[in-house]
């Protein structure tokens, strides 16, 4: 397909993240997504990682945690736990005897791997049937926990292209394709020229650091199979970044779309996973009793920050802390020195959805647009739209699309729901929370009720008299 302006020289976009789902996909997800769809009749779909629940039980038996391990050697213990009450059983990857009849549950790896395949297949259906329902044309790239079904970024990769209106391209296939989830997409001028007015580039953010030893990231496996929310970072030194070869093609991809635009710079938007380290760039930090404020991760723990707004967008809203790499591999400097990427946007840390400014670039979120893993309230999950003008790209509009927008203000689960918004699985999430003013003055409230009680109640007590 061609991705070309309209012939009123706009250009619309939706960014979907943390879709982050089983096979049989949430009911208000789709809804979401289809009302998203018909409500801003977008040009192009980007999934920007994590749209496979990764870790969820219908995987666990070709689960991995990281690269390179046996598949279903490993699984935390949430996702045990998980597959008791959901009914799911575990199937042993063994070679069957020839000279034995099967037995059930006893089969080959490669099975099992077959089995995770179709799972995938069916999740990308799921949530692409109203994308290909209103036949608008899509990218997707990857996040932390699409390869820890089983099934890596190449192969899925050919997943993807099985539907139609994927603009993924085959890895290596030209200059704009670099890897899989890393690659660019033209955008021509309206006029039908072939002129590049500008681009839309996708990267692949990586998932784990990789800085540990085999024998090390052993040790440190009970504390990544108890904690079911820290386990992305238990078992490592944090998350991934672009592979070197990714910030090198940053600058020659940008030559190539030049190339079709007379030399000159192409206004580029990027969209991937991870957020890098710049993003705190937009945040101020401010003392611990802040309101809202919420406390950084891992090299930035131990400091709160709310936006900053001087370099905010209005509407912004910072739910969590930026969950970036250890690691500043150069990115953004990549991308400025190259010339024409005007904004980076991310996924990953779910309750995030501000766009700030930062040295010549836009750095946005979305927040996640599922309703199977932790987020913020129903009304605020949402999906991210863009609308560029063929005159100025850099110069372009977005806004969230909210269930509470599209659909109402409350989910088809929203018990499960709040427990997600108010999960709490350490001391950071635990004074986060009680910096949400409406948590603090609940909180407040009780213990106030709890004390008027408790001493009503030794009011009441008699007096024993001899």
């Amino acid at each position: 397909m061609t991705l070309r302006f309209r012939e009123d020289g706009t250009f619309r976009v939706l960014q979907m993240a943390d879709i982050q789902d089983k096979p049989d996909v949430d009911k208000d997800t789709i809804r979401l997504i289809g009302e998203a769809i018909r409500t801003a009749d977008p040009d192009l779909v980007v999934f920007t990682g994590d749209q496979i629940r990764g870790y969820d039980p219908a995987y666990i038996d070709t689960f991995l945690r990281r690269r390179g391990e046996e598949p279903g050697a490993r699984v935390r213990l949430v996702t045990e736990i998980e597959a008791k009450l959901q009914g799911v059983r575990r199937k042993m990857a063994q070679r069957r005897n020839p000279d034995v009849p099967p037995v059930d549950d006893v089969v080959t790896p490669d099975e099992l791997m077959d089995d995770t395949r179709r799972k995938v297949r069916d999740t990308f259906a799921a949530f692409l049937g109203p994308v290909m329902n209103a036949g608008v044309p899509f990218a997707a790239t990857y996040g932390n926990h699409d390869f820890q079904c089983g099934i890596l970024a190449d192969e899925q990769d050919g997943i993807y292209r099985e539907f139609p209106g994927c603009l993924n391209p085959c890895a290596g296939s030209g200059d704009l394709a670099l890897e899989p989830g890393t690659f660019a997409l033209p955008v021509e001028a309206s006029d039908g020229s072939g002129r590049v007015a500008m681009g839309v580039t996708m990267i692949n953010s990586g998932d784990y650091a990789e800085k540990n030893t085999p024998a090390e990231r052993d040790a440190q496996y009970p504390l990544y199979a108890t904690n079911p929310r820290r386990l992305d970072l238990a078992d490592s030194d944090g998350y991934g970044t672009p592979s070197p070869e990714a910030i090198a093609w940053l600058e020659s991809s940008q030559r190539a779309l030049a190339a079709r635009n007379g030399g000159k710079p192409v206004p580029t938007i990027a969209f991937q996973h991870i957020p890098p380290q710049e993003f705190y760039d937009v945040l101020k930090e401010v003392p611990a009793w802040t309101p809202n404020a919420v406390e950084g991760a891992r090299t930035h723990a131990g400091r709160c920050y709310v936006l900053d707004e001087s370099k905010c967008r209005p509407g912004s809203r910072l739910g969590e802390a930026i969950g970036c790499a250890d690691e500043n591999v150069g990115e953004v400097d990549a991308m400025r020195d190259a010339g024409g990427y005007f904004a980076l946007f991310c996924g990953h840390d779910h309750k995030n959805a501000f766009v700030g400014h930062s040295d010549g670039i836009d750095l946005g979120y979305a927040p996640t647009c599922g309703f199977e893993c932790y987020g913020p309230k129903s009304r605020l999950r949402g999906i991210r739209l863009f609308e560029f003008r063929e005159d100025d790209p850099a110069a372009y509009v977005t806004h969230m699309l909210t269930w509470g927008d599209l659909v109402g203000r409350y989910s088809g689960n929203e018990v499960r729901v709040w427990f997600e918004d108010h999960c709490v699985t350490d001391g950071a999430s635990v004074r986060n929370e009680l910096r949400r003013p409406q948590v603090f003055a609940t909180l407040a409230a009780l213990g106030g009720a709890a004390a008027y009680w408790l001493a009503r109640s030794f009011r009441r007590k008699p007096v024993s008299r001899r």
